[in-house]
């Protein structure tokens, strides 16, 4: 994939090159892109002036940053105790079996990617599966292929 470094440069100015806006900036970028891709944080880098291991130490610091492509839609599955014990081991073998990937991977046509988290906080609701930041309670497998289908409706749009 070829990145629009033009896109990359505009984010920064957004930020008027102030280092401390890195976090902002690797947001912006991964939103546009749904990756950080190895170009636009060389281009951060030399636009803001600083070593390109601090960019990289920030993209790989936290999780809700990727250094690999993203689909448009990411599916995340709890696998907390409360929605352990609920079956979301299940929910996790039916999202793979039907997308046909693996935790961390994407699907071929990039339009989903599957993770999983140790938990999301709303243990009340479990077995819980959040796709594109939208939380689907009570999951059971049987729900899994209608959830999908949604998303898939909405991205082919």
């Amino acid at each position: 994939m070829d990145v629009d470094l033009k896109k990359v440069s505009t984010i920064v100015d957004k930020y008027q090159g102030a280092g401390g806006a890195l976090i902002a900036i690797l947001q912006d970028i991964q939103d546009e892109f749904n990756y950080l891709p190895p170009d636009a944080l060389k281009s951060v880098a030399e636009k803001l002036k600083i070593p390109l291991i601090n960019v990289y130490s920030m993209a790989t610091f936290y999780k809700s940053f990727s250094l690999k492509p993203r689909g448009k839609y990411l599916v995340t599955i709890c696998l907390g105790t409360a929605c352990h014990v609920r079956g979301a081991k299940n929910i996790l073998g039916e999202v793979k079996k039907r997308l046909n990937v693996k935790r961390g991977e994407t699907t071929e046509d990039k339009m989903f990617t599957l993770e999983t988290v140790n938990c999301l906080g709303a243990c009340a609701l479990g077995p819980i599966m959040v796709v594109d930041g939208e939380y689907h309670g009570q999951m059971a497998t049987r729900k899994v292929d209608a959830v999908l289908e949604k998303y898939k409706s909405k991205g082919e749009n």
